[in-house]
């Protein structure tokens, strides 16, 4: 089984990282990328991912929001929070 992944966050430097590792596992693939909270939302519903790697931290949508949002799908995917700040 293939795990597909949607990478949201706003550091284009960090997408690419991340894309570039979890692509060369041999049972992910990265279906896109997201630099903003209303983007990942709209690509969530269109491209149902397995799992979404979400930046808290994201302009015009933050990733708790989105969360919300994205819950709120028939099928939602899985999501790993991902921040830089240490505060919980």
């Amino acid at each position: 089984m293939t795990i597909r992944l949607l990478i949201a966050d706003d550091h284009q430097l960090m997408r690419e990282g991340l894309h570039a590792l979890l692509d060369s596992q041999s049972d992910m693939i990265v279906v896109d990328e997201a630099c903003n909270g209303r983007d990942v939302v709209a690509k969530a519903a269109r491209l149902t991912p397995d799992i979404v790697l979400m930046d808290i931290g994201m302009p015009e949508l933050n990733g708790i929001d989105a969360t919300r949002q994205i819950a709120e799908l028939a099928q939602p995917p899985r999501i790993i929070a991902l921040s830089m700040h240490a505060d919980r």
